[in-house]
């Protein structure tokens, strides 16, 4: 293909040296001869000169069709094709919007494909044989009410509901209704240790809670988010603290603000996690906002990058987690 496209560079310019060669022979004999002659050259000049011109104009149309070729084949022919090679040339400006709108598609699959490779070895580095878990404890609760610890035995039986729905549920999207169903175990689970310290409220209008529980989102969306909640705002400062949680409708819309009363976030902290969340973070930016990172990739993977998470907060009075996803039921 190299070899071929040499030799059309090589024809290109010696058809371009023998048309002016031509031209400027014919003129030069045109000035030396009678008039008859001279429209006898005149017609020469122009058959010669549009037939220059086809030849060329053929050249210019075999030249990108050769490297359109060279492209669609690779294209075929690659097993596990990450961009479409590059080109100089295109049929038409059609052809280049079809070359990149291809290009993007690749580059999203690509990513879902990544993160879906990663997602996979995490499992099998971190596997576990949830009938262990469950049976383990179940165990340990019949132990406690054994014992008349109650509370143990809650525990036990709240940290089983948890992991049967981030371990046993395979879903990758689950109903509103089945995320804040784990929410409230998880923060269940979370007053065994923080007690009356820490408070959850769920926000919604009434009216639209039959719609609302049956929309859809990501599974694990809020758990991740409403743990950096407590970890990283209640937990470090004095006194109580609240999670909020505040679902709104619109009409093409699900929005979702998680809000806690902690200590905030710095603007240079804040920059950080947004600048993860935009894919923009340095080398060395820290591990702050990985979970809302992840969060924010899994949405925009599967919904499209309209949707996803914005992170407001303020230092001294706490920080507000807004989720953005389709409407969908």
């Amino acid at each position: 293909m190299k070899k071929r496209k040499r030799l059309l560079d090589t024809r290109l310019l010696a058809f371009r040296a023998a048309f002016f060669t031509l031209f400027l022979a014919l003129l030069a004999l045109a000035a030396t001869v009678t008039r008859h002659t001279r429209w006898f050259l005149l017609i020469l000049l122009i058959a010669s000169t549009a037939a220059v011109l086809l030849v060329l104009e053929l050249l210019l149309l075999w030249k990108p069709y050769f490297e359109e070729t060279k492209r669609l084949g690779l294209a075929t022919s690659t097993p596990e094709l990450t961009d479409l090679p590059s080109s100089k040339y295109y049929y038409n400006k059609q052809c280049r919007y079809l070359a990149e709108r291809l290009n993007a598609i690749l580059k999203t699959s690509n990513s879902f494909e990544l993160s879906k490779r990663q997602a996979q070895y995490q499992a099998l580095q971190n596997q576990i044989n949830p009938h262990f878990l469950y049976n383990t404890l179940e165990s340990i609760r019949s132990e406690a009410l054994i014992s008349g610890l109650g509370s143990v035995a809650d525990m036990c039986e709240a940290l089983a509901n948890f992991f049967r729905y981030t371990i046993s549920n395979q879903a990758d999207v689950v109903t509103v209704d089945e995320e804040l169903q784990n929410i409230k175990t998880y923060f269940y689970i979370q007053q065994y240790r923080f007690g009356s310290r820490l408070t959850l409220k769920i926000e919604y209008e009434e009216d639209d809670v039959d719609t609302l529980i049956r929309c859809k989102l990501p599974k694990l969306t809020l758990q991740p988010i409403v743990e950096n909640a407590i970890i990283h705002g209640i937990e470090q400062k004095l006194g109580n603290g609240t999670v909020t949680i505040k679902l709104m409708m619109t009409q093409r819309c699900l929005l979702i603000r998680i809000s806690d009363d902690g200590v905030g976030m710095d603007p240079e902290i804040l920059e950080k996690v947004n600048q993860r969340m935009a894919g923009n973070a340095p080398p060395g930016s820290g591990k702050g906002g990985i979970a809302i990172a992840n969060v924010n990739n899994r949405i925009r993977l599967l919904f499209g990058e309209t949707y996803g998470v914005i992170v407001y907060s303020t230092l001294g009075v706490g920080t507000d987690v807004e989720i953005s996803l389709p409407r969908a039921i």
